[in-house]
């Protein structure tokens, strides 16, 4: 399964390791996926969300 948000759509970001040489070597910012049940319309759907939505939802009382 892809690396995304469920709910955002984020995906990860790319960038460089840097050395103290400052050579530049490719590599992918993952995503902090968590995994959360919400109730909708009486059933209970598991998404994939980052832990920022998670905290964004819990706020907006969501979960």
């Amino acid at each position: 399964m892809a690396r995304v948000d469920q709910i955002t759509g984020r995906k990860p970001m790319s960038g460089n390791y840097r050395s103290h040489a400052l050579n530049a070597t490719k590599r992918k910012f993952n995503l902090n996926l968590q995994k959360i049940t919400i109730n909708e319309n009486g059933k209970k759907i598991t998404y994939r969300v980052t832990a920022k939505t998670v905290r964004t939802l819990r706020k907006q009382g969501k979960i």
